[in-house]
């Protein structure tokens, strides 16, 4: 009899279950790996090409930065509402003078209208020359002789216009010396330029003891000599 056991030896089977020691899944490693390098990418990414975080001091002075814009921008909404409102106050003002430029104007078409009216009614140079001399008021004075003369063109048939008349207005003066001797005297002249019309005012001394008794009103053109209307008016004494 043998003193060996007759049990037989074991041999696992392909079939058989082995108790193994357990390690971590393949699976979770590739997981543990993959958050990994995704967070290290992310990082990376934010440092590389993202916004940099900003330092204390460089988030005060962006502060202050961003203040200084909006207390800009309040100003600069409160100059436009200003300019706004001065926009406003002056179209409202070149309205009103556009209003008052209007009325000025039919003002003075009236007048014109006036004007041509009083001309048509005025007697005529008897002498028939254009400049006309229309009329003349020779007043004596304690100081000397105060003349008005209206003169008058005439526009050419058809015409509306005149041409624009310049030269020299000379008066000449009619009078007597106590010893009864006749004296031609100039009394000055004015330079004249003149459109349709125009009014010559002056006033004009008199020699010593020259009793002044007419006058002569003679016109000239323009660079020349020749007389283009002359008429004589009587003087009054003022009253």
């Amino acid at each position: 009899m043998s003193l060996g056991s007759n049990r037989p030896t074991f041999k696992p089977t392909p079939y058989g279950y082995t108790r193994r020691s357990r390690g971590i899944p393949r699976w979770l490693l590739l997981l543990i790996t993959g958050i990994v390098l995704g967070a290290g990418g992310v990082l990376f990414l934010q440092r590389s090409y993202g916004p940099q975080r900003l330092t204390v001091e460089q988030s005060e002075q962006l502060r202050m930065d961003l203040n200084t814009a909006n207390l800009e921008n309040q100003r600069m909404n409160t100059e436009s509402k200003a300019l706004r409102q001065d926009l406003d106050q002056a179209q409202a003002a070149q309205k009103e003078q556009n209003a008052q430029v209007e009325q000025l104007r039919k003002h003075a078409a009236d007048m014109q209208a006036g004007v041509a009216g009083l001309i048509a009614a005025i007697p005529p140079d008897p002498r028939g020359t254009s400049p006309g001399i229309r009329s003349a008021d020779m007043t004596l004075q304690d100081d000397g002789l105060h003349y008005q003369v209206l003169l008058i063109q005439d526009p050419v048939d058809g015409d509306t216009q005149v041409a624009n008349l310049r030269g020299e207005v000379k008066l000449i003066g009619i009078g007597t010396y106590p010893n009864g001797n006749t004296a031609y005297v100039g009394l000055g002249s004015q330079p004249l330029d003149m459109g349709r019309y125009t009014v010559i005012n002056g006033q004009t001394e008199l020699p010593k003891a020259y009793r002044l008794h007419q006058v002569t009103i003679q016109i000239m053109g323009e660079g020349s000599d020749k007389v283009v209307a002359t008429r004589t008016f009587r003087v009054t004494a003022a009253k």
